[in-house]
C-alpha cells in the first residue's frame, strides 16, 4: 500500500503533528492525497519553543490547517512522578486530547507519524496509541526513516534533515520527579549548545550536574569549545561531564 492508496481509503483524517521529520512528511502526503486533513499540535512543558515554530512553519509552507492544543503534562497523574513507563501516561493524555478535539471538528480518524524503522515492541507510548486506535500510515506503508528523509527532500520540505528530538522529559532520569524548573533549565542549556553550533545532542540531568551526549563527529568541537561550554552551562549545573558512549 502507498500513502496515496491509504488516503484514498481514508480521505478525511486528523494528524498528530509534532513538527518532526515523520509527521511533517505524513501531513504533506495527506494535504496532497486526502480530501480533508487537519494537523493538531499539543503544546506542553515537554516541548521546546522551536518545535512549535517548526510546526507552524511547515504547516504554512504546505498550506495545511493546524490547531494548537494547550496541555499541561505535569498535571497528568503519574507523569510528574516519572516512572519508567511515563511515556504511556503522557501519550495517553496527549492523544486523548487530540482525539477529543478532532472529533469535535468532524475528524473520526487520527493518524500519527510512527514509521517502519521505529521499534514498537518495547515502547510504552505505543501501547497508548494502540489502545486509542491511532493509525500509523507510514509504518503500514513500509516507509523507513531513511525513505521519509529522501522523499521529504524531494518534496522540498525543510524538515528533511531535521535531527530527531525527544521531549525534554527524557533528560531527567526515570524515578526522579519532573518539575517545571528542571524542564526550563534543560531547554535553556540546550539552546546554549545549539547557539554554539552543536546538533543532535542531549543534556542529561545527573544529580544536579549535566551529562553531555553528542554524535562522535562533534567530540573534537566539544574539546575546542570546552571553555565556552563550561562558562555557559555552569549557570545551570554544578558540574559538566562528557559521555564517551556517544550518540549514534
Amino acid at each position: 500500500m502507498t500513502l496515496k492508496d491509504f488516503f484514498t481509503l481514508h480521505p478525511k483524517a486528523a494528524i498528530a503533528f509534532s513538527g518532526g521529520v515523520d509527521s511533517a512528511y505524513l501531513l504533506y502526503a495527506a494535504v496532497k492525497y486526502a480530501q480533508e486533513v487537519r494537523a493538531y499540535y499539543v503544546k506542553s512543558e515537554f516541548q521546546p519553543c522551536f518545535e512549535l515554530d517548526d510546526a507552524r512553519r511547515l504547516a504554512r509552507d504546505i498550506r495545511a490547517d493546524m490547531t494548537v492544543i494547550e496541555l499541561s503534562a505535569l498535571t497528568v497523574p503519574r507523569v510528574a512522578e516519572n516512572p519508567a513507563n511515563r511515556c504511556y501516561y503522557c501519550k495517553t493524555a496527549i492523544f486523548t486530547a487530540i482525539t477529543e478535539a478532532a472529533k469535535k471538528d468532524g475528524f473520526p480518524l487520527l493518524l500519527d507519524g510512527t514509521n517502519a524503522s521505529d521499534d514498537v515492541l518495547d515502547r510504552p507510548g505505543m501501547r497508548a496509541l494502540k489502545e486509542l486506535k491511532v493509525f500509523s500510515p507510514l509504518r503500514e506503508c513500509g516507509l523507513t526513516k531513511d525513505k521519509i528523509r529522501q522523499f521529504s527532500k524531494e518534496a522540498g520540505l525543510f524538515t528533511w534533515n531535521k535531527p530527531a528530538y525527544a521531549c525534554l522529559a527524557t533528560r531527567i532520569p526515570a524515578g526522579e520527579a519532573i518539575t517545571p524548573e528542571k524542564l526550563r533549565i534543560t531547554e535553556l542549556a540546550e539552546n546554549e549548545l545549539f547557539s554554539l553550533g552543536f546538533t543532535d545532542f542531549r543534556i542529561r540531568l545527573q544529580g544536579g550536574g549535566a551529562k553531555l551526549q553528542l554524535p562522535e563527529n562533534q567530540l573534537r568541537q566539544v574539546i575546542e569549545k570546552r571553555g565556552e561550554i563550561l562558562t555557559r552551562l555552569k549557570k545551570y549545573y554544578k558540574s559538566i561531564v562528557l559521555d564517551l558512549e556517544v550518540r549514534k
